[in-house]
This record gives C-alpha cells, structure tokens and sequence, in this order.
C-alpha cells in the first residue's frame, strides 16, 4: 500500500498559507404541468445561454476602477478578499479530486484564511497539483469570465459563479465558510434578479476584475512574509519541499500566471 498521508493547503489572511405531489401520474406519462415545467427549464437554459446587448463602455471602465480600488485599499481589501480566498481553496478542492486524492473539507476563517485538507500519497504529481493550483484559480475564473462577457453572456457569467459558490458548500467544514458562501451568492442572486440590465452587466465585469486583480495582491502579500520568515508552510514553500525548485521560482510562476490572465481579460473585456 502506498503511503497516506493528509494535507492541509490554505491561505493565511496576512499571505501565508495556512422541492407536494398533486393528483396522481401514470408511470411516464407527461401531462400539461410536466410539459409546462418542462418548457419553462429550457427557456432559463435558453436566456442563460443566449447572448445580452453589450454594456456602454463606461460601464466596463467604472467596473474596472472599482475593482482596483477594492485591491488597492487597505479598508475593503481586508474584507473582500474572502472572495478571492474562497476562489484559491476551491482550487485546491478541485485539484485534489481530479488528481485522485481524498478530499474531506475546505474551511474558511473570519480573517480571510483558508485550508483545504485531503489524504493520499506525500509525493508526487497529485499533491504537486493539489499545492500549486490554488494561487492561479481566482485568475484563471477571471479570465473565463472576462472570456464570456466579451461575447455578452453576462447571465451565464452571474449563473456560473452561484453555481461555483453552491458546490463549494458541498465540501464547507465550518460555519464561518458557510455564512462566507452564502452571503456571496445571495449578493450574485440579488444583482441578477432585480438590477436592470446594464448594472447586471457591470456587476459582471467588476466579478471578472476583481478576480483578475484580486489574484495578484495575494502573491505579493506571501512573498513579503516570505522574507520576514512567517510563512514557512506558504504553498511556494511547500512547493519547493515537494518539487526541488525554489519558494521564490513559484512565487514568480504564480505572479506570472496571474500577469498573463489579467493582460488577456483586458484584451477580452477593452480590446
């Protein structure tokens, strides 16, 4: 048997990683309120599909500004960032169960700190992916849907993301994750029911660049603590325990990754 071992990735705050029936039916038959049920699913199907008008331009450029100052300051980040957060330990989640490993939970804490926690084999390309994938996710869900309003599917962008949010409750570990997931998708739920189309579009486009410029402060923040000697389980450290290559090589693989992502969702969103 191969070796077990568990895993805890997360990210520290600071930058270290720490449905009554009704009357009765025959056996598959489809009558009036089955075909009606029926119709209604594909016209949502539909609409989420199809594409909106584009928003003005301004639109996008307010979403934009609004995105980087919620990076930039020092009052909301602390806040906001929980968003990101979420995003990086899904990340791990997700490859921790593709890679074949034994997820048992994720856990979200009040001062934007995460750890998502699997079992399997110490070593190896699995717990490599596991490590690594979490400072590239939020950057790579920007770009997708930075990707998907440019060919204005602004309702599948909203869609998508409750839907990421939903599963994540799925795998959620302790209350705070829980109220965290669901205060963000009631926000998602609450823009996409009842704002006018142009604001839906906006809230879109600041998801998309918040996500895209989100993604890099946290890579910052850990080579900073890096430096002080505070974040000696960061992910760049760990990566460098498990592949050889250096905490600083990752730090700036991860910087990078997250450079390319934000050029492309410029390119998709202003080009």
């Amino acid at each position: 048997m191969p070796e077990q071992d568990d895993v805890g990735i997360g990210e520290a705050g600071d930058g270290r990683q720490v449905r009554s029936a009704r009357g009765q039916r025959s056996v598959g038959g489809h009558g009036p309120a089955d075909l009606a049920e029926g119709a209604d699913r594909m016209d949502i199907l539909r609409r989420s599909l199809e594409a909106q008008a584009d928003p003005p331009r301004w639109v996008l450029v307010v979403a934009a500004v609004l995105a980087a100052v919620t990076v930039l300051s020092d009052r909301v980040w602390p806040v906001a960032r929980h968003v990101i957060t979420i995003a990086h330990e899904g990340g791990h989640a997700l490859a921790a169960v593709v890679s074949g490993r034994r997820l048992a939970g994720v856990r979200l804490h009040s001062d934007t700190s995460g750890v998502t926690i699997s079992s399997g084999r110490p070593t190896g390309p699995g717990v490599i992916a596991t490590v690594a994938a979490g400072y590239p996710t939020p950057s790579l869900i920007g770009l997708g849907a930075a990707g998907l309003l440019a060919t204005g599917r602004t309702s599948l962008v909203l869609q998508l993301c409750v839907a990421l949010l939903l599963t994540m409750l799925i795998v959620i570990r302790n209350g705070f994750g829980v109220v965290s997931l669901l205060v963000s998708t009631a926000a998602i739920l609450g823009i996409s029911w009842f704002a006018p189309p142009t604001a839906r579009a906006g809230f879109a486009a600041y998801i998309a660049c918040f996500l895209l410029l989100g993604a890099l402060r946290p890579v910052v923040e850990v080579q900073r603590q890096r430096r002080r000697r505070r974040a000696r389980d960061s992910d760049p450290d760990q990566l460098a325990r498990l592949t050889g290559l250096t905490g600083v090589f990752w730090v700036g693989l991860f910087g990078l990754i997250g450079l390319a992502c934000t050029a492309g969702g410029a390119v998709a969103l202003f080009g």
